[in-house]
């Protein structure tokens, strides 16, 4: 890896949602003339290398993709956050160690859920940035967690122990104790301990971290930026150009719904998407489904493999073709390209942050529907303090019905508030990327302090 300068080594925690701004970010980097060591686990270095089989996605010079095992079983279930959490440092640590000294490595950019990095700082001498990829407010929650089981609002376990409504500033927004995001990031009780414990154990880390970079932008968050020590906001970061596939999704894009959309009228379609994680039992889809038909507008849906539970066979084929003439259902969605797309009239949403910051650089209304984490800070800030969205409600049972489905999509699309505060947070987030806005100095400042040390 000949450089000028050594390169900088990228570490996200092996998720979807956790690889693709870290991915963003590194193009940034190698577009200012770094080189960039990316790690990946097996398992994802040989998804990533399959999605990108008959592709046009390209791994750009400048990044260098390596991989290390994660330490489970080939067949362990990745979504255990917990389990995949604890097995990591054990399983990646001396291998990553033995890169930074042979590559002589000198700056790690670590996830934030990777902060067993750290441990290198005292034994190798490197520098460590940390990576947000939840917003300043979530980070500013997760610093404020122990006095929340001083005040007896949760125990040490994650458990809630009193139920109420936290909010640390009045720009940010206000959140119910039991939807902290370490409180449901798991059902077991087990898993939640051992997230909730990990919490505790790494927050006093934080501090070794050289910067925290985060990808939001100052306008959007003031009151959590104000809270979260030596915060850098860099967002929201995008893919390069948006003309090709980023080299780091886990599934292959599915490039035909921009021709698809080029033949809808504008802002008429209704884009669904849930991320990576979410999982939907057969009533719960088959509601979604029924509710978008009778909503009566064009929509795009993207369902990934592993979504729903107890599908019966042949129903996806079956619903594609009895909507083909009003609806696109896709398997994995070029989702940037989808949003900047003038057809698009809304997202309906599980509201993880990269969802949530590139809906917000397009200026696209959300319909909110959370599933797990900090996707419900999230849609309270949609919601309650940015107003660019709505609400999903679920009915006794816990399902979201057909009518409500349709009923908030026509409240939405007829709320000309809505639209308009949504096109402002757009223009606000395009002027913090641009060159002299808030986030591209603060990038410079980055980059000037990567090559300094």
């Amino acid at each position: 890896m000949a450089a000028s300068q050594p390169p900088v080594m990228v570490l996200p925690f092996p998720a979807q949602g956790h690889v693709m701004p870290l991915i963003e970010l590194s193009h940034r980097l190698v577009e200012l003339g770094f080189e960039v060591v990316f790690v990946h686990t097996d398992f994802n270095c040989d998804r990533v290398l399959k999605s990108m089989a008959n592709e046009t996605s390209v791994i750009p010079d400048g990044i260098h993709m390596v991989s290390f095992p994660d330490g489970m079983d080939p067949a362990g279930d990745r979504a255990d956050i917990a389990k995949l959490a604890q097995t990591l440092p054990a399983a990646m640590l001396g291998g990553i160690e033995e890169m930074i000294r042979s590559e002589g490595i000198r700056w790690v950019i670590a996830d934030v859920a990777m902060t067993w990095v750290l441990e290198l700082v005292a034994t190798v001498g490197i520098h460590v940035a940390l990576f947000s990829t939840y917003s300043a407010a979530v980070l500013a929650l997760r610093l404020h967690v122990t006095k929340l089981v001083e005040d007896g609002i949760l125990d040490e376990s994650g458990d809630v122990k009193r139920n109420e409504i936290i909010q640390q500033s009045p720009t940010m927004p206000p959140i119910e104790s039991a939807e902290i995001p370490w409180v449901t990031l798991s059902s077991m009780p087990e898993g939640r301990r051992v997230i909730f414990q990990n919490v505790f154990k790494t927050n006093p880390t934080l501090s070794m971290a050289e910067v925290i970079i985060c990808n939001t932008f100052q306008d959007i968050e003031p009151g959590a930026l104000a809270i979260v020590p030596n915060a850098l906001p860099v967002g929201p970061l995008e893919a390069p150009a948006m003309t090709s596939a980023l080299a780091g999704h886990f599934w292959p894009e599915d490039t035909s719904c921009l021709a698809w959309l080029d033949e809808q009228e504008p802002w008429s379609v209704i884009y669904v998407a849930f991320g990576s994680f979410t999982v939907f039992d057969m009533a719960q889809v088959q509601e979604l489904a029924d509710g978008l038909v009778l909503a009566g507008r064009p929509f795009l849906w993207v369902i990934r493999k592993n979504f729903a539970d107890g599908v019966r066979g042949g129903w996806l084929e079956e619903f594609s073709r009895h909507v083909k003439d009003k609806g696109l259902v896709v398997g994995w969605a070029p989702q940037q390209r989808v949003l900047s797309h003038p057809a698009i009239s809304c997202f309906v949403s599980h509201c993880g942050w990269n969802s949530t910051m590139e809906g917000m650089r397009h200026g696209v209304p959300f319909l909110c529907w959370p599933y797990f984490a900090d996707q419900y800070c999230n849609q309270s800030y949609v919601c309650n303090v940015w107003g660019t969205g709505l609400k999903l409600h679920a009915d006794e049972r816990g399902v979201v019905t057909k009518e409500e489905i349709k009923n908030r999509i026509e409240q939405l699309l007829g709320d000309k508030e809505i639209k308009e505060r949504a096109a402002m947070w757009k223009n606000a987030a395009c002027a913090s990327i641009a060159e002299g806005g808030s986030s591209h100095e603060n990038l410079l400042e980055f980059v000037n302090l990567l090559r300094e040390q």
